[in-house]
């Protein structure tokens, strides 16, 4: 059978073809040489060199030996399907891939120079290990995120690669194939106009100087005011104004500008907010970088419906409907130091505990608490201690300085009360971290800009209104019922009939409903070592001419 490769200039014959069956028989075919084993058909060098090579990868030696070798990328058949996979590699960088390590340009090269059925045969094998590793980058992340970052506890969801490129061999619309590769979100695609967006940005030089001073406020003059003014314009915030003065539309401005990084809106441009305004393009790009990493982790999850979105460096928790949110509250987050830091992950939220008891985690108890009253015996009144039975023993009943960390008999809740550590309610979704919203009495950190205090759980401001909603699912009259329940003073669990799903995330540039992005802070630093992982995997802060 001859095949004209008329787009490469090349005509090259198949003397025949191996009929042979799974990874096992590509093997063969690949150590015996010429014959194969299960039929004594001589093979061509082509199909000899695709079985040679597909053998390396389990999934490529299946699916060509379930093919009869045929060629999905180098016979003229194929050519609106290697057309649109050389386009996609030639873009990959605008999603934030490594494009030179499927190196689309090298592949054309290898095209060129093919002499022989045995080259053609190795370079259908390399293509197809191109296309898993990118299907792979695009659908699922470029890194495994809690082998960068141990708190990152989620886990990609992953597809099979043998299935993955037979349903793109069978494809009648191999770029539509391709496209739905990558997340589906439209933050996914909103996300990349702005990686456009900032290109075009530090192409024509970027926001211009940083605005020095440590505080510009209504009223002041000056050259710090006008590099301020200037800055503001070059980034959407002011429009056109030759005023040398802290005017009323630099303050709005300043405000406009503070609402999008989630920094308090006072409209007076202090050491926080000038950091913010003074931040590059290529800074916020890195942001934007790690944010599309961070959205093919979660590509494949279900965002239909209900689901809860805290998102740790906004300080805040939604609940959203069908797309749209229908609660917002802020949030207190874990403290950044090792062992208090939010992890990220996925669950279901099932159930709230109206008056809980607080159970002191055992770390809590034996850094924190038995230091104290080795001092102090009465020190964290309010907590219990408890006994291997379950029963409540009195302090003074204990010589607390026999014990240390590992020998520590005791364990410590404190019961149901407004006093309570956990407030009046929580919302559980059981998980190993053991991590969980909650009501607080602690409410004065919420004024907080930064709310970075807790040992990993997330406090909520209106834990009320949050119960309301979830109660509302399933209640006539969720208030009443709720505040019946609080009444009785006593610790109540409330099943969930309907498992509500809850994403802890970490998202530093994040787009609204219409498209333009807000930035927040790194809380963690978690960003900075994603973004440096994602350039050792070959990932580019400027996208790449294609």
């Amino acid at each position: 059978m001859t095949v004209f490769l008329r787009s490469m200039g090349l005509a090259v014959s198949l003397t025949g073809l191996a009929m042979t069956a799974g990874a096992q028989g590509t093997a063969q075919i690949a150590a015996q040489g010429a014959m194969s084993p299960l039929t004594g058909v001589e093979l061509s060098g082509f199909t000899q060199a695709v079985a040679e090579a597909a053998s390396q990868t389990p999934a490529l030696a299946a699916f060509y030996a379930a093919r009869d070798y045929r060629p999905i990328w180098t016979s003229e058949a194929d050519a609106e399907r290697r057309a649109a996979f050389l386009r996609a590699l030639d873009v990959s960088d605008l999603q934030g891939l490594p494009k030179a390590h499927y190196a689309p340009d090298a592949l054309r090269a290898d095209f060129a120079s093919v002499q022989s059925e045995r080259q053609r045969g190795l370079l259908e094998v390399k293509l197809s290990k191109v296309f898993l590793d990118y299907a792979h980058d695009v659908s699922h992340g470029v890194l495994e995120p809690h082998k960068v970052i141990a708190d990152i506890k989620r886990e990609p969801h992953r597809s099979d690669p043998q299935a993955r490129i037979a349903g793109f061999a069978a494809s009648g619309n191999p770029a539509l194939f391709l496209r739905e590769l990558a997340p589906q979100m439209p933050q996914y695609a909103q996300l990349i106009k702005a990686r456009l967006d900032l290109e075009a940005e530090i192409a024509a030089g970027g926001w211009g100087p940083a605005v020095p001073g440590k505080k510009l406020e209504p009223g002041d003059t000056g050259e710090a005011v006008i590099a301020l003014r200037d800055r503001l314009q070059a980034m959407g915030y002011l429009g056109r104004s030759a005023s040398a003065s802290y005017d009323g539309e630099i303050q709005k401005a300043v405000q406009a500008f503070q609402a999008d990084q989630g920094l308090s809106p006072d409209g007076i441009a202090g050491a926080g907010t000038l950091t913010e305004i003074n931040r590059s393009p290529e800074e916020r790009m890195k942001s934007i970088l790690v944010a599309l990493e961070r959205l093919r982790w979660m590509n494949g999850t279900d965002f239909s419906g209900r689901y809860i979105w805290v998102n740790i460096t906004d300080f805040s928790v939604r609940v959203i409907d069908d797309g749209k949110t229908t609660f917002r509250s802020v949030t207190v987050v874990g403290q950044n130091s090792s062992d208090r830091r939010t992890p990220e992950f996925s669950d279901e939220m099932e159930m709230m505990v109206i008056n809980p008891t607080w159970n002191v985690p055992r770390s809590i108890v034996t850094k924190e608490y038995l230091p104290q009253m080795k001092r102090n015996p009465n020190a964290a009144g309010q907590l219990q201690l408890i006994d291997s039975r379950g029963r409540v023993v009195p302090r003074g009943a204990v010589n607390f300085s026999a014990y240390n960390a590992k020998n520590f008999p005791f364990a410590m809740k404190q019961p149901p009360s407004s006093r309570n550590a956990l407030g009046l309610v929580k919302f559980l979704f059981p998980n190993p971290w053991n991590i969980y919203l909650h009501d607080t009495p602690s409410k004065s950190l919420f004024q907080k800009e930064t709310r970075a205090f807790s040992h990993g759980c997330i406090r909520v401001g209106d834990p009320f209104d949050l119960a309301y909603v979830l109660l509302g699912a399933q209640s006539n009259d969720p208030q009443a019922e709720f505040k019946r329940i609080l009444n009785t003073g006593r610790e109540t669990t409330v099943p969930l009939k309907k498992h509500v799903p809850v994403h802890l995330v970490y998202y530093t540039a994040w787009p609204t409903a219409s498209g333009h992005v807000e930035y927040r802070r790194d809380v963690y630093g978690r960003d900075a070592t994603l973004f440096q992982a994602l350039e050792q995997a070959g990932v580019e802060l400027a996208a790449q001419d294609s």
